[in-house]
C-alpha cells in the first residue's frame, strides 16, 4: 500500500511537471486564466460588500463573519479546480470521443490518470482570493485562533475540497451512461453558490438540501460557525464524516461506470 502510494505520488509528479511545462510555454494564458478567476470571485465579493453595506445585519450575520464563510467555500473549491477539474471533460472529450480507451490500456489506474491528466491553473485564483477573505476575516474579527482551531481549519478545507470532488465525480460518471455530463455537472456545481452565504438566512428546504442532500454547507457555513463560536451542534464536526461518505459512494458509483463502459468506436 505504502508502495503504491509513493508511486502514484511520483506519477503525479511527472504528470505535473509536463503540465506545469506546457503552461508556461504560454506565459500570458497562464496568467489571464488565474487572473480571470480572480476578477470574477473579486466580483462576488464586491456584491456581497454592496448587500452588507446597505443591510449591515444579515439575519445576525456581519459583513466580515459572511466573508468568512465565502472565503471558506472558495478554498474548498480551489482543490477541486486545481486538481480535479477534468472531470468536467470526461465526457465530451475521453467518452464521446473514444480517447478514453487510451485510460484503459496503461498500467495505471484510469481515474488517477484523468484527474492528473490536466492541472488546471485557474484555480490559483480561487485559492488566492480565498486565503485573503479568510486572513482579511481572522483578523477583522479578532479570532487569533490557536493550533487546534487552525489544524480544524485546515481539515475543514480539505473536507470541503474531497466533498467538491466527489460531487463532480458523481455526476461526470453518468458520462459513461450518456456520452455528456456537463449539464448535471454544473446543475450540482451551481449550487455551492448557495454555500458562500449563512445557510439560515434561506428556506429549511435549502438548508437540507445544502446540508445532507449535496452537503457544500460542511465546506463553509458549518466550520465557520464553529470557529465563530455558533453553536451547531455536532454538525461542526461531521465535515470529515460526510466527505469519506460522499467519496467512497462517488468511487462506488465510478468503479459501476466502468464496468458498464462501451468505447464509441470513434
Amino acid at each position: 500500500m505504502i508502495a503504491a502510494t509513493a508511486r502514484y505520488l511520483d506519477l503525479y509528479r511527472h504528470f505535473l511537471a509536463q503540465r506545469l511545462k506546457i503552461l508556461l510555454e504560454y506565459r500570458a494564458s497562464f496568467l489571464i486564466g488565474a487572473a480571470s478567476v480572480i476578477a470574477v470571485q473579486s466580483a462576488g465579493v464586491a456584491a456581497v460588500w454592496s448587500v452588507l453595506r446597505q443591510v449591515p445585519d444579515l439575519n445576525g450575520w456581519k459583513l466580515d463573519e459572511v466573508l468568512l464563510i465565502f472565503g471558506l467555500v472558495l478554498l474548498s473549491e480551489s482543490i477541486t479546480h486545481m486538481f480535479a477539474d477534468n472531470l468536467w471533460t470526461l465526457g465530451w472529450a475521453y467518452v464521446r470521443t473514444g480517447h478514453f480507451d487510451r485510460l484503459l490500456v496503461r498500467p495505471v489506474d484510469p481515474l488517477f490518470h484523468l484527474l492528473a491528466d490536466r492541472f488546471c491553473h485557474d484555480g490559483l485564483g480561487d485559492l488566492v482570493i480565498g486565503l485573503a477573505l479568510v486572513t482579511r476575516s481572522v483578523a477583522a474579527l479578532d479570532l487569533r485562533p490557536g493550533p487546534a482551531a487552525l489544524g480544524y481549519l485546515g481539515l475543514s478545507v480539505l473536507s470541503g475540497g474531497a466533498i467538491f470532488v466527489a460531487l463532480n465525480l458523481l455526476t461526470a460518471t453518468t458520462a459513461f451512461w450518456f456520452r455528456e455530463s456537463i449539464p448535471l455537472t454544473r446543475s450540482v456545481y451551481a449550487l455551492h453558490d448557495f454555500a458562500k452565504y449563512p445557510l439560515t438566512i434561506f428556506h429549511r428546504s435549502v438548508r437540507v438540501l445544502l446540508t445532507w442532500a449535496i452537503p457544500y454547507g460542511f465546506c463553509s457555513y458549518y466550520p465557520a460557525s464553529f470557529l465563530l463560536g455558533r453553536d451547531v451542534g455536532v454538525l461542526a464536526w461531521l465535515g470529515p464524516v460526510v466527505a469519506a461518505a460522499l467519496m467512497a459512494g462517488a468511487l462506488a458509483f465510478w468503479r459501476l461506470g466502468l464496468r458498464h463502459y462501451q468505447g464509441t468506436g470513434t
